[in-house]
């Protein structure tokens, strides 16, 4: 009988043994820990105004990006271009729509968004042209640095005519549609100035 529970009790601690060995050289795995792809979206938006903004709005293309800052820099645009057509579209229908009160101020500010932010977004899509005739393009060369001119210029380009929009606003009346307006061309904003960062920083390396 002791020579049973002794049989037992050794075969109980070899087991714990296994396990204890088992974990100690096979961690579990970290839930949620972060692949190398968005770890660079990560840290190439910690150079951006909003990075927090910046890895929101680009992580789910991680796996497009893949560790590339041109490629960065080119979804960057591409998701500035499609919050600025958004936002253009906004204008175009609350022109219509609009209760303006009794602040005249309103129609033309109002007006006057819907022409910058049309400009913007042909400023964009010029830099999103751009950007995807690079790969034809040596790094470093001199095609190479006037076509990152061009994106720079144009996307600065871009977020003056949103910030122009914004000015126009701030002498209308306090109230829901200028807090609307406000908030709307705030958000563009952002994601227009992340992107001319992450194209700064493509210029910057002189390389795709």
């Amino acid at each position: 009988m002791n020579t049973t529970k002794l049989m037992t009790t050794h075969f109980l601690l070899f087991q714990l043994s296994l396990i204890s060995f088992f974990f100690l050289f096979h961690p579990t795995p970290t839930v949620g820990s972060p692949s190398n792809d968005t770890y660079f979206i990560r840290t190439s938006c910690g150079t951006t105004l909003y990075p927090d903004v910046c890895y929101t709005s680009l992580s789910r293309y991680a796996s497009a990006v893949q560790n590339n800052p041109a490629h960065l820099a080119k979804v960057a645009i591409g998701v500035s271009l499609a919050r600025a057509r958004r936002l253009a579209d906004y204008f175009s229908n609350i022109s219509r729509q609009a209760d303006y009160g009794a602040d005249p101020r309103a129609p033309p500010a109002l007006h006057d968004c819907l022409s910058t932010i049309g400009e913007a977004v042909d400023q964009i899509r010029d830099s999103l042209k751009q950007m995807r005739q690079l790969g034809s393009t040596s790094s470093g060369s001199s095609s190479f640095r006037f076509q990152m001119s061009n994106v720079q210029t144009w996307m600065s380009a871009a977020l003056t005519y949103e910030e122009t929009c914004t000015d126009g606003f701030y002498n209308v009346a306090d109230g829901p549609l200028k807090t609307d307006v406000l908030k709307r061309v705030e958000d563009v904003k952002k994601v227009t100035s992340n992107a001319l960062a992450l194209v700064n920083r493509v210029a910057e390396k002189g390389a795709l």
